[in-house]
């Protein structure tokens, strides 16, 4: 695997490394699989790409079919599509229904970018973690993303992917292990612990750890790749450690990673915690560096809200 090309080229590689092993994998796309990367897919396996059109419900009540057949399809569209178009069908068809749909939503909050505001989607983790046991991750980098896939196909079950389309930071060596459900400690910390999922904040929040060493503080820096089940016994862990706790995603504050968090640290073992990501806003038409300042999902930001949390220890 070339780990240096687009997280979407990443993605449609593994799925073809998938399928050349196993002839239940199929794809789904609603007219956008040059969008999705998974052209090279369909042109090696041609009668197990199907493309839907303009019709993202219609694509999700196919795969329910085709899993009911005994398949293992995966489904990807833009993530407002995938799941606010979507999502009855994905709630009933697929997971109701106990099927074995691979959702992926595409492109996820701000990596939207000049798609604008309409195409941006803030909620669609928090929309998703309302479904009974449907696993919800975002994988942070090109080695999770593909180690993260092989374990979704693996799973008997509907799951739900944010998956960012671009390049981004290889942070992991190729020989990492990941399971769904168990998040990543990537750097170790005694003062607070910053807890991220997804490509863009993962990076923000390393950058911030590097930062607040400058200024004597200590922060541990979590990649939860998986939403939903939170890793609780990790977060409990570091709760107890350092005390305080920032979250950070490319999301809405509300029903989100951050909110996971809190629901997990308010129950067990309560300590000072803030969540950044979007703040009750909708998106709008920018670069993803200009949306970043624009939204405080930037390390900068990370680092003024850490320092204030361990200031109030």
């Amino acid at each position: 695997m070339d780990y240096n090309k687009e997280m979407r080229a990443v993605y449609a590689q593994t799925l073809i490394d998938l399928a050349e092993k196993d002839d239940r994998i199929v794809i789904l796309e609603a007219d956008l699989m040059k969008a999705s990367g998974t052209t090279v897919f369909k042109n090696k396996f041609p009668d197990r790409a199907f493309n839907v059109g303009v019709a993202e419900a219609n694509m999700v009540g196919i795969a329910a079919g085709l899993s009911a057949g005994g398949k293992i399809p995966f489904a990807a569209s833009f993530g407002c599509f995938a799941a606010r178009r979507a999502y009855d069908q994905f709630f009933i068809s697929a997971n109701y229904a106990q099927q074995n749909v691979k959702l992926v939503g595409t492109d996820p909050g701000i990596s939207a970018a000049y798609n604008g505001g309409t195409h941006m989607p803030f909620e669609d983790a928090g929309i998703m973690r309302n479904i009974p046991k449907l696993i919800v991750f975002e994988p942070s980098d090109p080695v999770s993303l593909e180690k993260l896939v092989i374990q979704c196909a693996k799973h008997k079950g509907s799951t739900y992917m944010r998956l960012h389309r671009k390049g981004t930071k290889v942070l992991y060596p190729e020989n990492e292990e990941f399971e769904l459900g168990k998040g990543k400690v990537l750097s170790d910390g005694t003062d607070i612990t910053l807890i991220a999922t997804g490509a863009i904040l993962v990076n923000e929040a390393l950058s911030a750890k590097e930062l607040l060493e400058k200024e004597g503080i200590s922060a541990a820096v979590i990649d939860m790749h998986t939403i939903k089940p939170i890793d609780a016994e990790l977060v409990l862990r570091y709760a107890k450690k350092t005390g305080a706790i920032v979250t950070c995603e490319n999301h809405q504050i509300f029903n989100g990673l951050g909110s996971a968090v809190a629901e997990v640290v308010s129950e067990n073992y309560p300590v000072r915690i803030k969540r950044i990501g979007i703040e009750d806003e909708f998106g709008e038409v920018g670069t993803q560096n200009y949306l970043q300042e624009r939204f405080k999902l930037t390390a900068k930001h990370i680092v003024e809200v850490a320092k204030e949390l361990v200031k109030g220890k």
